[in-house]
C-alpha cells in the first residue's frame, strides 16, 4: 500500500496486446504503449508475430526513443504484446527490457509481465517433477 504522502508515481509497467487480421499491429502496438509510457519509462519493447515468425525489439529508453517507422514497418504480424517497464525488481538494465522470448519443444514463445514471481523456484521444481523440461 503507498502512503497518501509519498509523492512518487504509483504505477508499475504497463502491458498492451494485440490480436487482428491486419499485419501492422506493430504499429498499433507503439501507440498502445506511448498511451501507457506513464507506467513505465525505462524501457520499451515489442514482441509481433505472424504465427510462424517473431519479430522482437526492445531497448532502454522512452517508447519515441526505442521504436522509429523503420523498425515498426519491418515487424509484421497480426499479434503482437508491448510493454513498458518501471522497475520494481532488477537493475534498470537492457537485460531486464521485456518482452522476453524463450525456446521450448515446440517453437517459441513471447512472455511480458507486470510483477515479481517469488516463487519461481518452487514452480520450477513442481515442473519439473511432473515432466517439464527447461
Amino acid at each position: 500500500m503507498y502512503a497518501l504522502t509519498d509523492d512518487k508515481p504509483k504505477e508499475e509497467c504497463g502491458l498492451f496486446g494485440i490480436y487482428g487480421h491486419a499485419l501492422d499491429v506493430a504499429n498499433i502496438t507503439y501507440y498502445g504503449l506511448y498511451a501507457l509510457q506513464h507506467r513505465g519509462q525505462e524501457s520499451a519493447g515489442i514482441a509481433v508475430s505472424n504465427g510462424h515468425r517473431f519479430s522482437l525489439h526492445k531497448n532502454m529508453g522512452l517508447v519515441a526513443e526505442v521504436f522509429n517507422e523503420e523498425i515498426l514497418s519491418s515487424m509484421k504480424g497480426h499479434i503482437a504484446m508491448g510493454h513498458v517497464r518501471y522497475s520494481t525488481t532488477g537493475s534498470s538494465l537492457a537485460v531486464n527490457a521485456q518482452p522476453l522470448n524463450f525456446r521450448y519443444l515446440k517453437g517459441l514463445i513471447s512472455l511480458a509481465h507486470n510483477g515479481n514471481l517469488t516463487n519461481a523456484n518452487e514452480i520450477r521444481h513442481r515442473l519439473g517433477v511432473n515432466g517439464s523440461v527447461f
